[in-house]
């Protein structure tokens, strides 16, 4: 590949023929059930054939693809059992890797940005990618001061093939939908479309990752590697090492799922409590367990790309805590009106205040006691539940609003809740909640 492909017919092509290429291989699956094998072998079949061609098609076209897939990953717990193991791997390859951009073009991305002699400003600079994402990729170097530094390159035209690919992806979204039961897929592209131009900014991403680094400088728990230069498409911070969250996910030992989990919660609610910023991008790939030779409470969390923030001055809204510490104490009309204070709930629309603490409920339930146990099985129950239509929540959920304000905080805390689930992370996150959610600790009803 020799850049990012940026054509609009060449890229459309490729995300058209995904609907072609899974109708073609449902009528296959239909003819050899109609030969005599079983319809479970053939199922499997056609699920792993079908996330190899969805998943290697976003990965090569990068862009908003590649940005959709990784966004669509955390909600891989949430599939059943029979149906997760097919898509496990495809959607993990999507969240570290995607082919290299060729050497010459970060050459030429770099002279552009620092300068015909950019070379003199690293003692060593490794020309392979250490990893590759959605708007671009990163090297391993040495700055001209001895540090070791990740410089972050971007794509050229990264952002027509972020438009393109997310407006083809919004068309054919009625097919992904499926893959996670319970999420509506277009407002998650459209929310997607509405935060490429901050993305792409790297000047924006430098200021939030400062002050995240500033912020948690001496944290025993929370590490953000430090900003050491930027230009446009180019960012240049401290290396991080440490085990990518995948890899704990995988092959990790309990106490390490669950010390990666407990801070991964903690920094859900603490970031924004302590720099008035949300990181909005919490996939596996952006995250590092950096792992000393003490016990798993030394082990700390390393955070990474803040391409993608929501700005929230006072925190993570006082609603928020206010109406989960009123459902804890049974307060259905307290947590109904909250809702419609909030938009949550439209003027016109008519709900039973108990049966909108029924649909609440379970999915709070981590906030009910002192340690929860995040599952893929509780995950699928809660999809589930709500993606039933012969489920009373499935008629309750339909007459909920999302108001614009919640859009991307809801997402986040859908997608950490993923990736603690991937992790079967078991640790006090109630104490995180109480500690850091606002008007959540006023009162609130004591753990069972």
């Amino acid at each position: 590949m020799s850049d990012l492909p940026r054509k609009a017919v060449t890229r459309t092509a490729r995300l058209a023929a995904l609907p072609l290429g899974i109708a073609g291989r449902a009528t296959l699956g239909l003819g050899k059930r109609i030969g005599g094998r079983s319809a479970e072998v053939v199922t499997a079949e056609l699920q792993q054939a079908t996330a190899d061609q969805l998943f290697k098609v976003l990965g090569e076209l990068k862009g908003g693809a590649m940005k959709f897939g990784q966004a669509l990953s955390v909600f891989e717990a949430a599939l059943p059992e029979e149906v997760a193991g097919p898509y496990r791997a495809a959607l993990t390859k999507l969240q570290d890797a995607a082919p290299p951009m060729p050497a010459a073009t970060v050459h030429a991305v770099l002279s552009q940005r620092l300068g015909a002699d950019w070379r003199k400003r690293f003692v060593a600079f490794e020309e392979r990618p250490s990893a590759a994402a959605s708007i671009g990729q990163v090297h391993r170097a040495v700055w001209h001061d001895g540090r070791r530094v990740a410089v972050k390159v971007q794509y050229p035209g990264a952002g027509d093939a972020l438009l393109s690919d997310l407006g083809q992806l919004s068309r054919v979204a009625w097919l992904l939908g499926p893959l996670i039961p319970g999420l509506d897929v277009k407002p998650l592209i459209a929310e997607l479309r509405a935060r490429v131009a901050e993305e792409l900014d790297y000047a924006l991403e430098a200021e939030a990752q400062r002050r995240h680094a500033e912020e948690f400088a001496d944290d025993p728990d929370i590490r953000v590697p430090g900003v050491v230069a930027q230009a446009d498409q180019v960012l240049i911070t401290e290396w991080m090492d440490g085990v990518p969250l995948a890899e704990v996910i995988a092959r990790g030992s309990r106490e390490e799922r669950d010390r990666a989990g407990q801070l991964l919660a903690r920094f859900l609610f603490a970031g924004p409590a302590r720099t008035g910023l949300l990181h909005a991008d919490p996939h596996p790939g952006n995250f590092r367990l950096l792992k000393d030779d003490g016990p798993a409470e030394g082990w700390r969390l390393g955070v990474m790309d803040f391409g993608t923030v929501d700005r929230l001055p006072g925190g993570l809204p006082a609603p928020i805590g206010d109406s989960l510490r009123m459902a804890l104490a049974g307060d259905a009309a307290g947590v109904l009106e909250m809702l419609r204070e909030e938009g949550f709930v439209k003027p016109s629309i008519e709900l039973d205040p108990d049966a909108v603490l029924d649909y609440l409920l379970p999915i709070i339930e981590p906030a009910t006691v002192e340690t929860f146990h995040f599952t893929r099985s509780w995950m699928r129950a809660q999809a589930a539940r709500i993606a039933d239509p012969r489920s009373p929540a499935y008629d309750l959920g339909k007459q909920l609003n999302l108001p614009p304000s919640y859009l991307l905080i809801h997402r986040v805390t859908l997608s950490t809740i993923g990736v603690l689930c991937q992790l079967g992370a078991q640790a006090p996150f109630r104490a995180e909640m109480l500690e850091w959610l606002p008007g959540f600790a006023e009162e609130v009803a004591p753990a069972e």
